[in-house]
């Protein structure tokens, strides 16, 4: 486990030195020394993320290549498609779209970005999962493809003024919409650009060279509109925005369904659908799609102001006797001005407005089932 290593064991980003110069607060995650904050502290950092431009260093994802050797896409799409409830073959070039890999019992191995680049597939997914991912598609997918893990730099520009700092190095940028993925080149750096991202607000995502990241990482911090954002403020702003963090809100033993993923997986791998199921854990999940799962993700909003945090039981009434489900993220919203959390409940006890009672250090505090997310996206449509 990533705590229990030293940091000279530690991975470390193209950015790390940047990291260290600018005072970051380095701390271990998914075998990484990661920025968890900045000396402007995370409250700072997350509502300057939603009033101007953050700038997240996200290298530690992976990023891999998935190319059929028959030179047809669709030839990888669908091989692609066998292990993920998504549609795949039906993504246009330069578009991208999210997924998951599932397993036979129909959990999440993953959440992960898939874009149509022409002549191949792009996926960026977890740090944590990284590694096995690669092992599992590789496995999977050839000998129709090749798998490649790139060795490249990541980094994300989030926040209203995200386009109009990277127009500044690209004037084409106002021409994208979200989920685009195109080429770019920034400074005379070949880059890959889509506009996407995990906080809720409009924004980019910026996968670059390793030997051009600091250098393209510095030019855009110089703008006074940006400023270097740590992992603090990325989960508040993931959390507000009511997305997923992957090995908390979804996992091995959480179905796409009964995370309130739905959305993800279009008509047609749906039952009745020209590709329905044909992907791992398809009995399960395309039985839920029809009949409920027994328990559902959803959001929650303690009264008060003490946060309820992840792993914190949820119970029907206020003795603790009938539990009903679990916390699986929480903290403080900093743009709601309260605490907010995420959490599964069973499906009877799922509906807007339903009182419940989280435990937290032997009181039952009591909080109440909000739809998600918590805040109005800003994605360009």
């Amino acid at each position: 486990m990533a705590e229990h290593q030293t940091p000279e064991q530690l991975k470390t980003t193209p950015l790390h030195a940047l990291h260290v110069s600018l005072e970051a607060r380095m701390v271990p995650f998914a075998a990484y020394d990661m920025p968890v904050q900045y000396p402007t502290g995370v409250m700072k950092e997350h509502l300057h993320t939603r009033a101007s431009a953050g700038l997240f260093d996200v290298s530690h994802m992976g990023q891999i290549i998935v190319k059929p050797h028959s030179g047809n896409l669709s030839d990888a799409a669908l091989a692609l498609e066998a292990l993920i409830p998504v549609d795949i073959a039906g993504l246009e070039p330069g578009r991208q779209r999210y997924g998951l890999l599932t397993n036979d019992t129909g959990g999440i191995l993953d959440d992960l970005m898939i874009a149509n680049r022409g002549d191949h597939l792009f996926l960026v997914v977890n740090a944590g999962c990284k590694d096995a991912d690669f092992q599992y598609l590789s496995a999977n997918l050839t000998p129709a493809c090749s798998v490649t893990m790139l060795d490249r730099a990541l980094v994300a520009l989030q926040g209203p003024r995200a386009e109009a700092v990277l127009s500044e190095l690209w004037a084409d940028v106002s021409a994208m919409r979200f989920m685009d993925v195109v080429s770019a080149s920034l400074h005379d750096v070949d880059c890959v650009i889509s506009r996407s991202g995990y906080t809720g607000e409009d924004g980019f995502e910026i996968s670059m060279p390793l030997e051009s990241a600091d250098m393209l990482t510095r030019l855009l911090l110089e703008h006074p509109d940006v400023l270097p954002i740590g992992l603090g403020a990325r989960d508040s702003l993931r959390l507000e925005a009511g997305l997923c963090l992957y090995g908390h809100d979804i996992d091995e033993t959480t179905s796409p369904v009964e995370a309130n993923l739905k959305w993800a997986m279009q008509k047609v791998r749906r039952n009745g659908g020209d590709r329905a199921g044909g992907f791992p854990g398809a009995d399960r999940i395309l039985t839920e799609l029809n009949n409920q799962p027994s328990r559902t993700r959803v959001g929650l909003k303690p009264e008060g102001k003490a946060p309820v945090r992840e792993g914190a039981p949820l119970y029907a009434d206020a003795n603790g006797e009938q539990k009903v489900g679990v916390v699986t993220s929480g903290g403080f919203g900093p743009s709601v001005g309260h605490p907010i959390a995420m959490g599964y409940v069973a499906t009877a006890h799922r509906a807007d407005g339903t009182h419940l009672f989280a435990e937290v250090r032997g009181k039952y505090l009591p909080v109440t089932v909000t739809a998600l997310p918590f805040i109005t996206p800003t994605y360009k449509r």
